[in-house]
């Protein structure tokens, strides 16, 4: 199992929560973006992979490396909608879980969304990165990971 880490977008707070738990696992942690990440030292099996190209190419090199049995967090919804028909656990660094059943219906809502933005009306954005957010996130990561490391 691997955990995967789209990176570019990811908060700090997030990231350093993964560090923990691949820490703690032992687990194979890849961060993807498409800049120069660097991960940290005293974790061997922690790695960074810049990608070539533009905003989508660190998604696109998940979606074509990422196995069934992996997790990965992404707060990009049409990555997640790919990872999940491949059987990857995906969670969004605010704690959501994308399942089958959650993963279409949050993809149509990005986008209508994003079709009300590209016709000029302003729809806000999320709202800050908080304290409830981390630990929202690390909850589900140690479920997730939990259920993944029992799966067969």
């Amino acid at each position: 199992m691997t955990l995967w880490i789209d990176a570019d977008a990811a908060p700090r707070d997030v990231k350093e929560i993964c560090f923990r738990a691949a820490r703690r696992l032992k687990l194979t942690t890849v961060l993807v973006a498409n800049r120069r990440l660097s991960s940290p030292a005293d974790l061997a099996w922690v790695s960074a992979v810049q990608v070539a190209g533009g905003p989508d190419a660190a998604d696109q090199y998940i979606a074509e490396t990422a196995e069934a049995g992996d997790v990965a967090v992404t707060a990009d919804i049409p990555l997640a909608a790919i990872l999940v028909a491949k059987a990857v656990r995906v969670i969004d660094p605010r704690g959501a879980e994308y399942t089958t059943e959650n993963v279409g219906e949050r993809l149509a809502v990005r986008n209508f969304m994003d079709g009300l933005r590209g016709a000029g009306m302003e729809t806000g954005g999320s709202a800050a990165f908080g304290p409830r957010d981390k630990q929202a996130f690390a909850g589900a990561l140690d479920r997730v990971l939990a259920r993944a490391v029992r799966a067969p």
